[in-house]
């Protein structure tokens, strides 16, 4: 099995290599198979890339929105028509099962080309101010080169939704994806190029640890948006800060998913489930703290249980699996350390906690990084799997009583990204949801992120936001122009 690309990198519409770069070995989770060897981006890569940028943004800056906005909705047929292909290659990149990839990945990244491409002719527009005989005009300009830096969760759906807005407002993109997933990536960009990008405005660097800094610090790069670690970010966010460079910052959380007695049950394991084991558990705005009220929670939990010892764990590759490997054996074995800590701190196990039998435990290999979905019940505020984030198929299951008191401890983190709520009461939904501190939040569903919403945290979980077009505001800047219709006077 090889998914080996014709270079690491693709710049100013090309591919090129230098071997000089640190060894990246792509890996197929699902075997430990090394699928792919790239280089990770020299200096002298990122200059090229940068440089490429530089110059492309100028030509397409100048473009019309519309004239935008028609190459973006052709990226997006060309997207759609590939999907299966896509679909593959980022099952192969991230160990998720097909037959997720085929609705959730590159379908998203394309649902962003072809939102962005039509509403730039119209979302770009400025305003005009009456000032008596004078007058003044404000209008949205391009920041000029922007960076890309993504996760290994979702790596051609965060490729798209960066790139995008991005595009759309007329900057130029240097794109780095994870080191873990960095294939997916290089496809969008020759995807990109054929729709009608011009040669420069798209490009895709690999890169490790050492490449970031040489990105967010360069003279040329005007914005950094990055989807990552809450450590990550405070590293970046403060390394940008030193330039007054414009940053983006989707970062994780320890999401709170709220159960009240009188919610449809099924409905919410559902949404308890989607929101703790669709990827894997690898999702940032996942509601890893499901608070159950105590009037439900034994019937919440005996059918949680019979649900999750259900999923079909497997072959990502085959449309019946429902659930993949971890991405890493490292990630795995950070989770499965969560779980022995849940376990020694008096949570109760029950249901998985370990690796299915029918795979081994060993990094060898043919090995396959899998974990059984893992539900915690009885778990308190103050362990440590109801505090940090574990960004695995764990799933803590708190108890409640009372409104008030749940709303308290929903918010006593220092993440904000998300938050969810169920109950049959949409007073108090609204209630309550007005009080959660987070950025996005859902009433009676979980995970839903279509396009056309924003999507971002608030706290420690970032700042910005992608998607809708607010992700415009976030990639363009503000230019007001007074203008005045009579002599310009002074008193001297």
């Amino acid at each position: 099995m090889k998914a080996q690309p014709k270079a690491s990198h693709f710049i100013d519409g090309e591919y090129v290599e230098d071997t000089a770069g640190t060894v990246i070995e792509s890996i197929y989770p699902a075997t430990g198979e090394v699928i792919a060897k790239l280089h990770a981006a020299t200096p002298a890569i990122v200059e090229k890339a940068i440089a490429s940028a530089k110059c492309a943004q100028k030509e397409w800056g100048a473009m019309s929105p519309t004239a935008r906005g028609r190459i973006l909705k052709k990226a997006a047929e060309i997207m759609r028509e590939r999907n299966r292909e896509l679909s593959e290659l980022e099952t192969l990149d991230t160990g998720k099962p097909i037959q997720e990839t085929i609705v959730a990945d590159a379908t998203s990244g394309a649902d962003s080309f072809e939102f962005f491409g039509g509403i730039i002719a119209t979302a770009l527009n400025g305003s005009q101010i009456p000032l008596g005989g004078d007058w003044a005009y404000t209008k949205r300009v391009p920041l000029g080169v922007v960076v890309g830096i993504g996760a290994w969760n979702y790596p051609q759906q965060i490729a798209c939704w960066k790139g995008a807005p991005a595009l759309a407002a007329g900057n130029a993109m240097v794109f780095k994806p994870s080191e873990m997933t960095p294939l997916g990536a290089l496809k969008i960009a020759e995807i990109l190029i054929e729709a009608g990008v011009p040669k420069g405005v798209y490009n895709v660097i690999q890169g490790d640890r050492d490449t970031g800094p040489l990105l967010v610090n360069h003279a040329d790069v005007a914005k950094v948006s990055l989807t990552g670690s809450v450590p990550t970010g405070r590293k970046v966010a403060a390394a940008a800060a030193g330039s007054l460079k414009h940053v983006t910052m989707e970062l994780g959380g320890k999401s709170p998913l709220i159960v009240f007695d009188d919610a449809d049950m099924e409905s919410a394991i559902s949404g308890a489930m989607l929101g703790n084991f669709y990827s894997t558990g690898q999702v940032c705005s996942n509601g890893t703290r499901v608070f159950v009220h105590k009037a439900m929670k034994d019937r919440f939990l005996a059918r949680l249980k019979e649900r999750t010892e259900a999923i079909i764990i497997g072959d990502p590759q085959d449309e019946a699996t429902q659930m993949g490997p971890m991405v890493s054996w490292a990630q795995r074995e950070k989770v499965l350390g969560y779980i022995e800590k849940g376990k020694a701190e008096g949570a109760t196990l029950v249901t998985g906690g370990g690796i299915p039998n029918n795979v081994s435990p060993s990094k060898g290999a043919g090995e396959g990084y899998y974990i059984q979905p893992t539900v915690f019940a009885d778990v308190t505020d103050d362990m440590t799997i109801a505090r940090e984030e574990i960004f695995g198929p764990v799933m803590c299951v708190l108890d409640f009583d009372d409104e008030a008191e749940v709303i308290g401890r929903a918010n006593a983190t220092e993440f904000g990204l998300s938050a969810g709520v169920f109950t049959a009461d949409f007073s108090r939904a609204h209630r309550v949801v007005d009080q959660l501190e987070a950025g996005t939040l859902w009433i009676n569903t979980y995970n839903l992120c279509p396009v056309e919403i924003p999507f971002g945290g608030s706290k420690q979980s970032g700042f910005g936001r992608e998607n809708s077009a607010a992700a415009l505001e976030h990639y363009s800047e503000l230019k007001t122009v007074y203008v005045g219709m009579g002599k310009c006077e002074a008193p001297y």
